[in-house]
């Protein structure tokens, strides 16, 4: 097997699970110290503002946290059939199909070359 330089998709991929595990746990743990950030500054702002402003109660970290959730709800959670597709996915569909042909392709010649040998 050969790999041109300077293709992403040709890059060797790490095989050991052990990789992959710790892989998987370090993005846990960023996507969770991430979201403990969040709802903190969230509620630091709702505290320091909301109260002053509309004379709202001041809130906890879990009540921040299930105004995060709620907004998620109301304001993420639209149906994609009907959104038009943003020039980011399209980006990525087009990658996603060159890598996955290139990956296919090269299985393709590796497969011949067992048969040849």
């Amino acid at each position: 097997m050969h790999y041109h330089s300077g293709h992403f998709w040709n890059r060797p991929r790490p095989t050991h699970f052990l990789g992959f595990i710790g892989f998987a746990l370090m993005g846990l743990l960023f996507a969770g110290v991430v979201a403990l950030l969040f709802g903190f500054v969230l509620m630091v702002l709702w505290n320091w503002l909301m109260p002053a402003i509309f004379s709202l109660p001041l809130i906890t970290f879990w009540q921040a946290w299930g105004l995060v959730v709620l907004s998620h709800i109301f304001f993420k959670s639209s149906p994609h059939h009907f959104r038009h597709p943003s020039p980011n996915e399209r980006w990525k569909r087009k990658f996603h199909d060159r890598f996955w042909q290139h990956r296919c392709h090269e299985e393709e010649n590796e497969k011949a070359e067992k048969q040849d040998a």
